[in-house]
């Protein structure tokens, strides 16, 4: 479906990296193209509204999350989670790997993975890799705050989301249905 495949990083402090990925994965869907997301830190177990609704009636998306718990807010200063998170995003890479260089999915999106990145919790060299072997038909959309230098340069477009104004601001927490 598609003949050259580029790299896109949509990184930043705003909102909308994952709803921005989204939509790409329903444009490429409709155009007949398949698609995998794979969501780096949002566990199976985490309610987000996409996962469904893509789940039951998107059959050309295929919807995957790193099987580790992991609280955004504590898991960073658990050594024991870290292990087993890098551990498991490592495995996570290495499988979307064969999968970009036998080109199982036209698009590919690694959710949240380049916080993971900017934590440490994933390599840059497992990325680098990736995008180095990956059927050069394959888009790749890497989504996270904290995008460095390094792998902007990779990349062939980036966007970063730029906070102007938020609810949060004003103590409107995240809202089901449209946050998550």
């Amino acid at each position: 479906m598609i003949e050259k495949g580029l790299v896109q990083v949509y990184t930043g402090d705003g909102k909308g990296k994952t709803t921005a990925a989204l939509g790409l994965a329903l444009r490429t869907a409709g155009h007949g193209g398949k698609v995998l997301i794979y969501q780096f830190l949002k566990p199976p177990a985490l309610e987000l509204g996409e996962r469904g609704v893509i789940q039951e009636h998107i059959g050309s998306i295929t919807m995957l999350a790193l099987d580790e718990p992991w609280d955004m807010f504590e898991s960073m200063g658990d050594q024991q989670a870290i292990g087993r998170v890098k551990t498991a995003i490592r495995e996570a890479i290495k499988k979307v790997q064969t999968d970009a260089h036998e080109k199982f999915y036209d698009l590919i999106i690694l959710d949240e993975i380049v916080f993971c990145l900017d934590k440490g919790l994933a390599d840059i060299d497992d990325v680098k890799e990736l995008i180095a072997t990956r059927d050069p038909r394959v888009e790749l959309v890497l989504t996270g705050r904290g995008a460095s230098r390094e792998l902007i340069e990779l990349a062939d477009l980036v966007t970063e989301m730029k906070p102007v104004k938020h609810p949060y601001d004003k103590g409107i927490s995240a809202r089901r249905g449209i946050e998550y």
